[in-house]
């Protein structure tokens, strides 16, 4: 008998000690909690009965059924702030006196960003607390090869949307990570193609490639595996559209730049 006791008493504080160690955890993330809103999945548990412990869902309408208190706004609350707010409800009607509830989120549908383009995985990931961009792209697999370095974000400001376009390889070269925006709930993601030009004629792999930064028409040839036997760079040439589309030809010189798109020929030498 004295040993059930002694069982009964030790199972006792333990259950106490992951209780005030959940409840630690929940207070030092309650600064990053996401919002719960229509979709999300929660477990609610109140200290001592647990035959109020409850799965529910976020209705359409923002509210949660819990037992003995019926439904309970929730749309837009923390999930610490929805357990004040149960555990003031249970206290005020007379149920429990002090209670102390603890919310934990199964999946939170309602916080959900959109990320799509050149990522190694696109989709719909669901941001729990504070995450930045470079952390969703990091969740959707990162930036493929053929992936650019600049990341549209498009985000809902009332009844208008507002663009930004972070360009991520700056961004790491300069050190400042201030362009490296904080997710918020339905944002959306485009990692664009990376640029490319064209190279074709008396060159040794003529094809389409990836356009560095600051690169020359020298650096084009060299890409193309230079000139062949019967290439010379007089005749090389330039086709370029300019910001009316309309299509431009030109003789360049070696240390100009290539613009996206430009397609770069090679003619044949007449001797």
């Amino acid at each position: 008998m004295i040993n059930v006791m002694k069982a009964v008493k030790i199972l006792a504080i333990v259950i106490t000690l992951l209780w005030i160690g959940c409840i630690g955890n929940v207070v030092a993330a309650e600064a990053g909690e996401s919002a719960l809103g229509p979709g999300d999945a929660l477990r609610v548990f109140v200290y001592g009965h647990p035959d109020m412990t409850t799965e529910t869902k976020v209705s359409e309408t923002g509210k949660i059924t819990f037992p003995l208190l019926g439904e309970i706004v929730v749309d837009g609350l923390t999930p610490s702030a929805a357990e004040r707010k149960i555990a003031n409800l249970l206290e005020s009607r007379d149920i429990l006196r002090k209670p102390q509830v603890m919310i934990v989120t199964a999946s939170l549908q309602s916080q959900m960003v959109s990320v799509l383009g050149n990522v190694r995985n696109q989709g719909r990931y669901p941001i729990e607390g504070k995450r930045s961009l470079t952390e969703i792209l990091a969740m959707a697999g990162g930036v493929v090869p053929e992936g650019g370095e600049l990341v549209v974000l498009i985000r809902a400001d009332g009844n208008k949307f507002i663009k930004e376009v972070i360009d991520i390889q700056e961004m790491v070269r300069a050190g400042d990570l201030s362009p490296d925006l904080i997710i918020q709930s339905n944002d959306f993601i485009y990692v664009e193609r990376a640029p490319r030009f064209y190279i074709y004629g008396e060159v040794q792999r003529a094809g389409a490639y990836r356009l560095e930064r600051n690169m020359t028409v020298i650096q084009a040839l060299s890409v193309g595996g230079g000139l062949t036997q019967r290439g010379t760079e007089r005749g090389l040439k330039i086709q370029r559209r300019d910001t009316e589309g309309n299509l431009q030809i030109f003789a360049p010189k070696s240390s100009d730049l290539v613009q996206p798109d430009d397609v770069i020929y090679i003619k044949e030498s007449l001797f």
